[in-house]
């Protein structure tokens, strides 16, 4: 796996539409953890809500060194209720991703409890899911401040849902990514990113964006580009342009966008396949 897509896709099989039974994601997150294509895996994202109620006792081998991140399901002020319930063997907790506000709201207060946790968390990377509507620009800052400060903190944005309004434009995100950009503030995304290459779900009607369209923007962002340029990676419905792009940069470390999470691992890795960034079958 080249270096530029080491870890882009987080394991979020126990998440719609896949909704996996917590057992059959354990194993079969054991199974791409020793495929050739494990380096482009990262954690299994698994519901605060699920570690709380002690669903992951005995299905991980203490041996085996299982790695995790939290969803903050339960809200943040029961997040650290969640983390007591880790199995003191066997789990680690990478990271955690909270929400801290819905659509609307003021993102500010869930920012600064969150900030609080992370302060108490050592070695846990915190990412903030923040709306992509009112007071983001603030609460970048926040989160900026909070990680010049020293603090392991990040920004989480979602780009897909099951309404209309969840999907941003292409220029609504390149503007969150040039944001991101100019606070030198890694950021991950969820939702909606089910392909490598901007395309319309028949079935909905939605246009998702391709998770390699993101890549190629997420590059050209650090490399100095505008929100408009970056709105046109983003755009692309014709892989060449974006695919060349990502090619060129095969054996540089990923910048500025750390990755999102997928219900499926083999759908990424097949268009990854498809596209000739990846070699099927064998770690390059």
């Amino acid at each position: 796996m080249t270096r530029l897509l080491a870890g882009l896709v987080d394991d979020a099989a126990v998440f719609p539409p896949g909704s996996a039974s917590l057992p059959d994601a354990v194993a079969a997150h054991r199974r791409h953890r020793a495929a050739w294509y494990a380096d482009l895996v990262g954690p299994l994202l698994l519901p605060a809500s699920a570690i709380a109620a002690g669903e992951l006792s005995g299905l991980v081998d203490p041996a085996e060194g299982f790695v995790i991140g939290l969803i903050g399901d339960t809200g943040i002020e029961r997040l650290p209720v969640a983390r007591s319930f880790l199995p003191p063997d066997g789990v680690a907790a990478r990271q955690v991703e909270v929400p801290v506000a819905k659509r609307g709201e003021d993102p500010q207060p869930g920012l600064a409890e969150l900030v609080k946790l992370a302060e108490q968390w050592d070695g846990i990377q915190v990412y903030a899911e923040i709306p992509l509507t009112f007071g983001l620009m603030g609460a970048l800052d926040t989160v900026a401040e909070a990680r010049a400060g020293g603090l392991p903190v990040a920004a989480k944005f979602r780009t897909g849902g099951l309404a209309a309004e969840l999907f941003p434009t292409p220029v609504e995100l390149a503007a969150v990514i040039c944001a991101c950009r100019d606070r030198e503030l890694p950021f991950k995304l969820t939702a909606g990113l089910h392909h490598a290459i901007r395309h319309r779900d028949p079935e909905t009607g939605f246009t998702h964006h391709g998770f390699v369209n993101v890549l190629a923007a997420a590059l050209a962002a650090v490399e100095g580009a505008e929100v408009d340029a970056v709105a046109e990676l983003l755009a692309a419905t014709d892989p060449v342009r974006v695919v060349e792009r990502v090619r060129a940069h095969r054996d540089a470390d990923r910048p500025l966008w750390v990755g999102y999470g997928s219900c499926s691992i083999e759908e990424p890795l097949t268009d990854l396949i498809r596209l000739g960034l990846v070699n099927g079958g064998y770690k390059e």
